[in-house]
């Protein structure tokens, strides 16, 4: 059975999977879709459409799948999408989509999302990532997967980040970070790879210096970006580990990259 406190306010088109509970003066809207096992902490407003997997925490005065803060916004119906597991701590904000793009923010599982973080209309995160208090991803952003946000850090819209990435604090991106990467500044400037990261997820000695060397080529060897990555497309056909570094290169950047 749910545990639903008796000042909760449960709209009758939420559907509430057993094992869910709800806090104190939370407000659960129409059309909000509830996993089995989640914590829903006391004044936490979840409007809908909006569909949370299982085993979520979400922790007081958050704000789930209001309105998108876009001014075009016109009352279209859109959604947001969370997976299982995740941590949403004390006021964070995660909008629906709009419909300029696929009308869905998506969140995916087992994300640690801090205090304070803002999650904007259509964005697309991954698993496996850590927001610190007050990140800011403004629309359409993309993160992948295993990505750290320090503090404060700022992503313009339409910017992607890829898997194994690391923003250190204050950070202010307004271009595509590729995938094993380090970036640090305002505006955000590459650092080297996330090494310690990668170590601690079980990347191995030689392919830690594969990655290096791809680094190399795209920003110490003076290359331009397509003569880079067509190096790099030669690498990865043996070094796999190589490959989401290409396929973000050739595919998955929309801003063009940090060099």
């Amino acid at each position: 059975m749910s545990e639903i406190h008796s000042t909760a306010i449960i709209d009758p088109g939420a559907e509430i999977a057993d094992g869910v509970s709800v806090g104190p003066y939370s407000v659960i809207g129409d059309g909000v879709r509830i996993g089995a096992g989640t914590e829903i902490a006391s004044h936490v407003v979840i409007k809908g459409p909006t569909v949370i997997g299982e085993k979520n925490r979400i922790f007081q005065f958050a704000s789930i799948g209001d309105e998108p803060q876009d001014k075009k916004y016109a009352g279209e119906k859109t959604r947001l999408e969370i997976g299982d597991g995740n941590t949403i701590r004390e006021y964070c904000t995660i909008n629906r989509g709009t419909a300029q793009d696929e009308g869905t923010t998506r969140v995916g599982n087992d994300n640690w999302i801090m205090a304070y973080v803002h999650i904007a209309h259509d964005c697309t995160v991954g698993n496996d990532v850590v927001l610190a208090n007050n990140a800011t991803l403004a629309g359409h952003v993309h993160v992948g997967n295993h990505v750290i946000f320090g503090g404060f850090v700022g992503a313009h819209q339409f910017c992607s980040v890829g898997d194994h990435a690391f923003l250190g604090m204050y950070s202010g991106i307004n271009r595509d970070v590729p995938p094993y990467i380090t970036i640090s500044g305002n505006p955000g400037e590459p650092k080297g790879i996330n090494l310690e990261g990668l170590k601690r997820r079980g990347f191995e000695k030689e392919q830690l210096r594969n990655i290096r060397n791809a680094y190399r080529l795209l920003y110490r060897s003076g290359m331009r970006l397509q003569e880079a990555t067509d190096e790099i497309a030669k690498l990865a056909e043996t070094q796999p580990e190589l490959q989401i570094f290409l396929n973000f290169l050739t595919h998955e950047s929309r801003r063009s990259i940090i060099r």
